[in-house]
């Protein structure tokens, strides 16, 4: 039997994924167990301070803070009018039955109907998680922004920080997501684009992912101002 073109679907389209899959999953057991070793576990501990500083405030600063978390809210909502818009443009694509670039001899790889549908559905399942997740980021950031304004704020502190971390991991979820659909996209020029695409994009987040610095211990506030007075008592558990 000869080696036909179809097949290398078969082959650098599930290795490409396992790639990705692997790291993220290699990403994730860094984050639980050594989180200061990974960016993302860095800048929760600069979003727990801020929290801390944020809550022993005045109004000042609680309205800076609130400006903040609108410009969270912001770009989670924008990045998921892009994740719909992309996929009304994959679905009119799809619709669209004239279209036969990606069926051409030019690409090297199985280019039956039945694999140009595979890939549709899953980009399209990588622009709906990604919309899910930046909508769940919305609403966490969405409840922050409730939590710090409550009138007395008597709210615990960790409920707050909970709060703003989660919005933070599915913004970091989302974005993901659309790493997948981008490795996904290369699949319409062939398996051979997708399976480099994977590799090198492995390695970028890797670069990108990975914490050298040192971290930086906030002092606590908390327990200095415990005995002065303030506007506001936070309840820390």
């Amino acid at each position: 039997m000869s080696f036909k073109k179809e097949n290398l679907d078969l082959i650098l389209v599930p290795a490409g994924l396992l790639i990705m899959f692997a790291y993220h999953l290699f990403l994730l057991y860094r984050y639980i167990h050594r989180p200061h070793t990974t960016v993302i576990g860095f800048e929760n501990t600069d979003k727990e301070a801020w929290v801390e500083r944020v809550l022993q405030a005045d109004k000042e600063a609680i309205s800076n803070a609130l400006t903040v978390i609108a410009s969270n809210t912001s770009a989670a909502t924008f990045l998921c009018s892009v994740c719909l818009t992309l996929s009304s443009l994959i679905g009119a694509w799809l619709g669209n039955s004239s279209n036969n670039f990606f069926v051409s001899n030019l690409i090297y790889g199985d280019t039956r109907q039945s694999t140009m549908s595979i890939k549709y559905i899953c980009i399209l399942t990588c622009f709906f998680i990604a919309f899910c997740c930046f909508v769940q980021s919305a609403r966490n950031f969405v409840h922050a922004n409730y939590l710090i304004t409550t009138p007395n704020c008597e709210v615990p502190m960790e409920t707050v920080k909970l709060t703003v971390l989660r919005g933070g991991e599915f913004w970091s979820l989302g974005l993901r997501s659309l790493y997948f659909a981008l490795d996904l996209i290369l699949w319409f020029f062939g398996p051979i684009p997708m399976f480099v695409s994977s590799v090198i994009m492995v390695f970028i987040l890797y670069y990108l992912d990975t914490n050298t610095k040192p971290l930086h211990y906030h002092q606590n506030l908390y327990t200095h101002k415990a005995s002065s007075t303030s506007n506001c008592s936070v309840a820390k558990y």
